[in-house]
């Protein structure tokens, strides 16, 4: 497994994109990439570029979304932190035989047309930690 190249995203769990987003474009000045549902994972995402790093706001479409638990749970901030591999499926057999708990054991869809798993956070120091290649 090669390491990742770089922190892709961090990914912060809100209840409404639209709410959410005038910090990061009207007060940080960040520029919003794009916003787009992703069906499988019952989320709304918004990506704002900063740098070489993304921010993505995720927002539940449906109650029994993750994220929906999640900010029932703990309410908005920090979600996830994604990082970016150029070989998803090596990269998640070598987790898993290093021992690493995956949510996911093959890649899912994800939004700007990434491939993500993620690792669970009993395995990653308490932080839920997505991977993903770009295709």
């Amino acid at each position: 497994m090669r390491p990742p190249s770089q922190i892709d995203h961090l990914g912060i769990a809100v209840h409404s994109i639209d709410e959410a987003s005038p910090l990061y474009r009207d007060v940080l000045g960040l520029e919003c990439e794009a916003t787009e549902v992703i069906p499988e994972q019952k989320v709304r995402v918004a990506f704002f570029t900063i740098g070489e790093t993304r921010i993505e706001l995720v927002e539940p479409t449906a109650d029994d979304s993750p994220i929906a638990k999640f900010l029932a749970k703990k309410g908005p901030g920090l979600h996830h932190i994604a990082y970016r591999v150029d070989d998803l499926p090596a990269t998640l057999a070598a987790l898993k035989a290093a021992g690493v708990r995956l949510i996911h054991e093959t890649p899912q869809n994800g939004g700007h047309s990434m491939k993500i798993a993620f690792a669970h956070p009993s395995s990653t120091n308490g932080v839920l930690t997505e991977f993903c290649q770009h295709v």
